[in-house]
């Protein structure tokens, strides 16, 4: 996924185990920039809102209090001034479980031990008709400069980074193994900790990817995204839990309508070919 998964691989604890290629002063200076084009693309909407809500805030407040008495706000700070409680109260947890059941939210899964101290825990879901052998080639392939991510290939590449989601599976990107990474952009990657074929994919520094099969038809995808306590919860809230929702739903599913319509491709042909 993503442009903000450039931002994501900081989030936690484990930020200097995620990998950098090394190349020359030049190309690392090139790097550097594209990284800083990522933040802004990421955390720059984040940042005005933050700004918007923090003046609206202040403003609030102080008119309040202004002895000369109460002067009406501008609809905008007044609008700004009410974006904390309709987000906390309402939107954030729809958005933290977004498709999932409380079951499925609640449960433990793999990679959920990378960070034992969560400030704050995403989980989220969609089902799929398809079994899960079907879903697995699709999921194994994603990162950049390989399938992409399935989500907003426009946004992302507004950082400049490259992302070209794949709408088939191609054999050269099906055996990622543990100890090798996943590109979020070129020289920036995540490790991967966990391979089981069919199962599970776990990415140190987003979470956890879990399939699970509900009949021999139907499959549940499972993303589970774990993020240290303290600042770094802090600022994963301020900044990227809503570009992180966006972009990581779209991903759920441009997965599904691929998997999907892929099987339906087959199914037709192999009715065509029954039939001739």
């Amino acid at each position: 996924m993503e442009t903000l998964k450039t931002v994501e691989i900081a989030k936690n604890k484990e930020f200097s185990s995620t990998s950098f290629s090394p190349g020359s002063p030049g190309k690392e200076k090139g790097s550097l920039v594209l990284m800083l084009r990522g933040l802004g693309v990421v955390i720059g909407p984040s940042v005005l809102l933050d700004t918007l809500v923090g003046v609206s805030l202040f403003k609030a407040i102080k008119s309040r209090f202004k002895k000369q008495g109460k002067r009406k706000l501008n609809p905008l700070f007044q609008l700004g001034a009410m974006l904390p409680s309709i987000y906390f109260g309402t939107l954030r947890r729809w958005m933290m479980r977004w498709g999932a059941t409380p079951e499925e939210a609640r449960k433990p899964l793999p990679g959920d031990d990378m960070v034992p101290k969560a400030g704050v825990q995403y989980t989220r879901a969609i089902t799929i008709n398809a079994p899960a052998e079907k879903v697995w080639p699709w999921l194994i392939q994603i990162g950049q400069g390989r399938g992409g991510f399935y989500s907003y290939d426009w946004l992302e590449n507004l950082a400049g980074i490259g992302i070209h989601s794949a709408s088939e599976i191609v054999p050269e990107w099906q055996n990622l193994k543990v100890g090798e990474t996943v590109n979020l952009a070129p020289d920036v990657g995540l490790p991967v900790t966990v391979v089981e074929p069919g199962q599970a994919l776990v990415l140190q520094g987003w979470g956890a990817f879990v399939l699970e099969e509900i009949d021999p038809q139907t499959t549940r995808l499972i993303i589970r995204t774990r993020v240290g306590a303290g600042l770094m919860t802090l600022l994963y809230v301020l900044l990227i839990e809503i570009p992180h929702f966006i972009m990581e739903r779209k991903m759920l599913l441009g997965l599904k309508q691929r998997v999907e319509s892929a099987l339906t491709a087959q199914q037709t042909a192999a009715t065509g070919q029954a039939t001739a």
